[in-house]
């Protein structure tokens, strides 16, 4: 159960800049993938945007990500340019977890998985939809 709670922190500390970041305009947070501009996003809007996430992140085009792919674009504490060994064991922890068969690189279907449980934790309310403010009270439970 530790493991399970480390995990979760983990995950969430790394997941919570792309679910609750407050948007300035419709391309922030989680409210990116709010296409019809209806003020919630909806599975299938969530499921579209974590899928061209994913395509976005390969960036040989191979179908898979590594790791370094994965935290391309994951800005480094402070003014390095490296992480620093807490990021980088954090990062490395959420990839081995999202690694289910480990192989050493994430699928399209790993990523979805993921995708799947972090909608599920925000849509606090059960209603298959999900906003910035539900997504940070959720983040925000213990």
């Amino acid at each position: 159960m530790p493991r399970l709670v480390l995990f979760a922190t983990a995950l969430l500390i790394l997941a919570a800049p792309a679910l609750a970041q407050q948007p300035r305009n419709s391309t922030g947070g989680v409210m990116r993938y709010d296409t019809n501009k209806d003020g919630a996003v909806d599975r299938d809007e969530w499921n579209a945007g974590q899928e061209a996430r994913f395509k976005r992140l390969d960036a040989n085009g191979d179908g898979k990500l590594s790791q370094d792919e994965l935290f391309a674009r994951t800005p480094a504490a402070g003014n390095s340019v490296l992480p620093s060994d807490r990021q980088a064991g954090r990062q490395s922890s959420y990839f081995q977890r999202l690694d289910m068969d480990k192989d050493g690189f994430v699928t399209l279907t790993e990523f979805m998985a993921q995708g799947e449980r972090n909608f599920v934790r925000c849509d606090l309310d059960k209603n298959g939809r999900i906003d910035t403010a539900e997504c940070r009270q959720a983040l925000q439970r213990k």
